[in-house]
């Protein structure tokens, strides 16, 4: 989901900054620029790590500014299909829930919380399952897989992510240790019942060794 990337770009440090440190200057203007920018092929930039090369500075008729061809290291979020994230509800609506995945939020559909039958309850802001009573809130942690995602260069926050829990790993990060310790649970008690199976026959061959000899015994008296 975040990725280091080494990128080029042409910046313009404006005439009133000239007597400053050029690194610094370069620097602050690729942070105004591109921090927070949404590029589709790229993925959003979240922060200018460093200047790796300036350029020698040309300038342009009618501009006063010198522009600069730098090589940078920026952080970008980067969001794929079929990617894991862990992120945090932020929102509980009819329909379902938001989530705050890094910069940006998905949508969880009620539809994709759970195979169980999902009430909403307006006044206390949850969703709540009907078998098993599970509730999901704001500021509740969950595991989710991304399977849909339309990004939008314009708006960011207009982007578009879909999110699913109905998989095997998946879902409220409550819910997965108990289902967990369900499952840790059933193994202790599959291995008993093993034991005791493999108890229950040693104990019937004791018997019938038992019952062969008192016989035996019985035919020489």
């Amino acid at each position: 989901m975040y990725v280091k990337i080494r990128a080029l770009d042409v910046v313009r440090a404006p005439p009133e900054r000239m007597g400053d440190e050029l690194q610094v200057v370069v620097k602050e203007m690729l942070q105004e620029k591109l921090e927070g920018r949404l590029d589709k092929k790229i993925g959003m930039f979240i922060a200018i790590l460093d200047v790796v090369d300036i350029k020698e500075g040309r300038i342009m008729i009618g501009d006063a500014g010198v522009y600069y061809e730098t090589v940078f290291d920026a952080l970008i979020f980067r969001p794929k299909m079929q990617e894991i994230v862990e992120g945090a509800v932020v929102e509980i609506v009819e329909f379902g829930a938001f989530v705050e995945i890094g910069p940006l939020d998905g949508l969880l559909h009620i539809s994709q919380i759970t195979d169980e039958y999902i009430s909403y309850d307006e006044k206390n802001a949850k969703l709540i399952t009907k078998e098993t009573g599970r509730t999901l809130g704001e500021g509740d942690k969950l595991r989710a897989r991304l399977v849909a995602i339309s990004l939008n260069e314009r708006d960011p926050s207009d982007s578009k992510i879909g999110l699913t829990m109905r998989q095997p790993g998946l879902g409220k990060l409550e819910w997965i240790e108990e289902d967990r310790e369900k499952e840790k649970e059933k193994k202790k008690e599959k291995e008993r019942e093993q034991a005791k199976g493999t108890e229950d026959k040693e104990t019937n061959k004791a018997e019938k060794k038992q019952e062969i000899a008192e016989k035996k015994k019985k035919k020489k008296e």
